[in-house]
């Protein structure tokens, strides 16, 4: 686990890199990153493209907030997270434009196995959730259900939520999922060939 500075000082160049690159705009999306007895995260109307390093939010073990400005309002989705994913060192949400539009389509958002990197960053496949309200509490169980399945979760009409073994692992399998989707939305109504069984039994092994 890096120290508390350091991850400070990634959550605010991570954030901003993606920022810059469409990933987030506004203040959408949040950060979140396991420290010694608690966790940093981005506060609540926050832009990722506009972090300070010492202008995050700090919460305990309990997830009460104990410093800093108001943590996101989406901190039931990170504690869900964390909890069902015990080794996850941080957490990033996005709204990223393919994955969200992803989301807003009927039924299972699916994402077929198009490439290896999708399958080593997010496994076999990235479960969808019901839309809930931003901060409703009433997500938890979904979350609890939907992570353990998976470092990645597609929220409908809202989104995504990535879990990592560091923040820039997370990072990483976020940008994944947006590529990723992209894909199948250049791909959608052409004959794709996706990844047979055994290429992705190979990749998982």
């Amino acid at each position: 686990m890096a120290d508390e500075q350091t991850l400070r000082q990634q959550i605010v160049e991570l954030g901003t890199s993606l920022f810059q690159r469409g990933f987030s705009v506004g203040s959408a999306g949040n950060i979140s990153a396991r420290i010694d007895g608690g966790y940093l995260m981005t506060p609540t109307n926050s832009s990722l493209g506009r972090l300070r390093a010492d202008a995050l939010s700090v919460l305990n073990e309990k997830w009460e907030h104990v410093a800093g400005p108001r943590p996101s309002k989406e901190v039931v989705m990170h504690r869900a997270t964390y909890q069902a994913r015990p080794a996850t060192a941080a957490v990033v949400h996005l709204h990223s434009t393919y994955v969200t539009a992803l989301s807003c389509l009927n039924g299972e958002a699916a994402i077929p196995p198009l490439t290896p990197y999708f399958i080593m960053r997010l496994g076999r496949e990235v479960p969808t959730v019901p839309y809930y309200k931003p901060g409703s509490a009433e997500i938890l169980a979904d979350i609890l259900d939907a992570a353990g399945r998976g470092p990645a979760i597609i929220l409908a009409n809202h989104g995504s939520i990535v879990a990592g073994s560091s923040l820039e692992d997370a990072v990483n399998g976020a940008e994944e999922l947006e590529v990723s989707a992209q894909l199948a939305f250049l791909a959608d109504g052409r004959d794709v060939r996706p990844l047979a069984e055994a290429e992705i039994q190979e990749l998982l092994s």
